[in-house]
């Protein structure tokens, strides 16, 4: 099976009756939900099945990590920041893996019940104490943390059927500039890189991560372009160096990071160059149409990794695992 490249949003609580349109085009493969799309379980359901009645196919994805990045909160579990668990593992590794474990479990478990398919999780970057886009959402600045840790997440979200996106490959915490809104640069040489911030996401990779995304980030004595339209770090790193077969995801390319492309079909073509199998275009519709007209004209093959994202079918949870589940996330708030 194949699927469209362009991952988009929508405006509100429903579907509109043109958005229903949109969403038959085939070039689109991806669907992201936000905060504003949320306001009731109830209203989810409907808006989920609204979704699936148009394309049943559809990859739809949402940030749900936890602490500052959780969009779906009210008739959600209150999920901690990764960095809470991090604490934990210093004192206690064995426990702190087994609840980052249950942790992922619990954030899949509750998307599934909406067949949401993934939430871009877990985090990988190393927390240097310097970003605060990132900040609290790491782990911790332990490789070793974040790579037992963010595995536990991951085989968690796997057993709940929920695939795992690691993200901000090659890492983004070492950089003070938030993507959102500039262009950082990381000045370190390949070789620090490599010794620090790659391991994570190289021995996850080995362990089974699903899917990818790259860093809007210029780590400038390696590669003059951002990682996420570098075909070093996508092909020659990613891809030959590290064996890594999944889905690349663009960060969202209306994102400042993104500007050094070009136009938003210049940022398509080159974020597809690279490597990406999937590009995002977020909070930007006129951006998000630019791209679906460029692909159309284009004729832009399908990807055929996108499809192994979809979720498997959801599960009655066991009760009293949820109910203990959400005594944790409680508890870890507590520490945040």
């Amino acid at each position: 099976m194949t699927t469209g490249v362009l991952m988009l949003d929508v405006e509100g609580l429903a579907l509109t009756p043109e958005e229903a349109v949109l969403l038959q085009s085939p070039e689109i493969g991806g669907l992201i939900l936000f905060s504003r799309n949320y306001e009731s379980p109830e209203q989810l359901h409907e808006l989920m099945a609204s979704i699936r009645h148009q394309r049943p196919d559809l990859l739809v994805a949402v940030d749900q990590e936890g602490g500052r990045v959780q969009r779906f909160r009210e008739g959600f579990t209150r999920l901690p920041p990764m960095s809470v668990l991090g604490r934990r593992w210093q004192d206690n590794p064995s426990r702190a893996i087994a609840e980052a474990h249950e942790i992922g479990w619990l954030l899949a478990t509750e998307l599934r019940a909406y067949d949401i398919d993934i939430s871009f999780a877990p985090v990988l970057d190393l927390d240097w104490g310097r970003s605060s886009v990132i900040g609290d959402r790491a782990f911790g600045q332990s490789p070793e943390g974040v790579i037992e840790l963010a595995g536990g997440l991951m085989a968690g979200m796997h057993e709940a059927g929920m695939a795992a996106t690691g993200k901000h490959f090659p890492g983004h915490g070492w950089v003070e500039a938030d993507s959102h809104l500039e262009l950082p640069v990381d000045e370190r040489d390949f070789d620090a890189i490599e010794e620090q911030d790659l391991r994570p996401f190289d021995t996850l990779i080995r362990r089974g991560l699903d899917g990818l995304m790259p860093a809007h980030v210029v780590y400038r004595k390696v590669c003059s372009a951002p990682a996420g339209f570098s075909s070093f770090w996508l092909q020659q790193i990613l891809r030959q160096r590290l064996r890594f077969d999944g889905v690349i995801f663009s960060d969202d390319l209306s994102m400042e990071g993104a500007r050094f492309a070009g136009g938003y079909a210049e940022r398509c073509d080159r974020a597809l160059e690279a490597g990406c199998d999937m590009v995002l275009v977020c909070n930007h519709r006129e951006g998000a149409e630019e791209v679906l007209q460029h692909l159309q004209a284009k004729a832009v093959p399908a990807s055929h990794r996108v499809a192994r994202m979809r979720a498997r079918p959801a599960r009655e949870p066991d009760a009293e695992r949820l109910q203990q589940s959400r005594a944790l996330a409680a508890e870890l708030i507590k520490e945040a």
